[in-house]
């Protein structure tokens, strides 16, 4: 099948793109991907067996897509581009990621009248709710989440399938929308095994912190992340555990507020901020650290998404401190891959911290028990397997 995906950003990076593209193409489709071009990449080229299409973009429409469901204007600039993507391609299917361009893409397909899988990557709604821009004038009365949430069950509604990532997200959808629930579909964000199958250790990294007892985090560093919590518990952490270093691998703007929470504590010895490093540094961070975490706050969105950084960390049998943010907290459990903590509650992080600390054959057995979950069960090799069955059944 000639299956056409609908992407409205620039490409690569977007790891659940690539794995589900690279997944139907060994599969035995053809897969083209309509991407947006901000710069100067290649109009056309393969990726590893992506046919990728890029159109070219500009600042403008992209501001135009926070208010795609304010004002028509972006999805009538993107029709334009998608019909176009279609016609050229010989598309038989489409596969929209996330919601935001799924207006331009049904548009686009009314004459055509293709099979349409939606992908939601995020429950779209929630998440704009946490956006700084939409808490302040102007984004707080142009841009309306409820507006967002009654396009996304109208294109649950119209889509052949819908898939997304969290058994805890599909359940909300069912309940919200009780005859489409024979079309939700579970595909989560896990890891490929090359991720800690093929890999280059980086020395510096592992000597740097030898001597430490390293609290690691992964990814986006955004407040609602909960590293406040983390912090904080490390000002009380050091009286008893001398060598411990949280190692914070990512960046926000709101790294600003995280690094004068570090320096009002004189933390600056306890705490490193890495900034952002390149994927190919993570298994190195990882291998350094004795826990990993996710503090996450609890929120509409964080308590049905996982962050792919907890099966990073369970790949590499590290045992995991996560805060009880439900699909986190329900995934580490079935797993017994960690332990949870209370969200914001820096006391309870603390406490767990020391549980761990002090029991080393615990860390251990909580890290192989993690490892065994992502090889066995929670690794794309594995979790990709509905999406191929998905679309091995969408045309009979």
């Amino acid at each position: 099948m000639k299956i056409g995906m609908i992407l409205d950003a620039s490409f690569p990076p977007d790891p659940r793109v690539e794995n589900e593209a690279i997944s139907l193409v060994n599969d035995g489709h053809e897969v083209f991907l309509f991407c947006l071009n901000y710069g100067d990449q290649k109009a056309s080229e393969v990726i590893n067996g992506i046919k990728v299409k890029r159109f070219t973009s500009n600042k403008l429409e992209y501001k135009l897509s926070a208010l795609a469901y304010t004002i028509p204007l972006y999805s009538f600039l993107m029709k334009k581009k998608i019909s176009k993507f279609i016609a050229e391609n010989h598309i038989e299917a489409i596969h929209i990621h996330d919601m935001r361009i799924a207006e331009a893409v049904f548009k686009s397909n009314k004459n055509n009248k293709l099979p349409v899988v939606l992908d939601l990557h995020d429950n779209m709604p929630e998440v704009m709710k946490l956006y700084p821009h939409l808490q302040k004038f102007p984004g707080k009365y142009i841009i309306s989440p409820k507006k967002w949430k009654i396009k996304e069950e109208e294109f649950i509604a119209k889509a052949d399938k819908v898939i997304s990532v969290s058994p805890e997200f599909l359940e909300t959808l069912a309940q919200r929308l009780p005859k489409q629930k024979d079309k939700l579909v579970l595909v989560p964000n896990t890891i490929r095994k090359s991720f800690f199958e093929n890999f280059t250790v980086k020395e510096t990294i592992l000597e740097k912190y030898k001597n430490n007892f390293v609290i690691l985090y992964l990814g986006d560093t955004h407040l609602r992340r909960g590293l406040q919590t983390a912090i904080t518990a490390v000002n009380e952490l050091k009286k008893s555990i001398p060598e411990i270093k949280l190692v914070i691998v990512g960046r926000n703007t709101t790294d600003l507020i995280l690094k004068k929470q570090v320096k009002d504590l004189n933390l600056q010895k306890f705490v490193d901020f890495e900034g952002w490093q390149d994927v190919s540094l993570f298994q190195s961070y990882i291998l350094a650290s004795a826990v990993c975490i996710s503090p996450l706050h609890r929120n509409l969105q964080h308590d049905v998404a996982y962050a792919n950084k907890i099966f990073q960390y369970m790949s590499f049998a590290k045992p995991l401190l996560v805060s009880n943010a439900i699909a986190q907290k329900k995934l580490i459990e079935k797993a017994n891959a960690g332990l949870v903590h209370e969200q914001k509650n820096s006391e309870d992080f603390a406490a767990k911290i020391q549980i761990l600390y002090k029991d080393a054959s615990l860390r251990n057995n909580l890290g192989k028990n993690g490892k065994n979950f992502i090889i066995n069960e929670f690794c794309w090799e594995e979790t990709s397997k509905k999406l191929l069955n998905l679309y091995s059944n969408l045309i009979d």
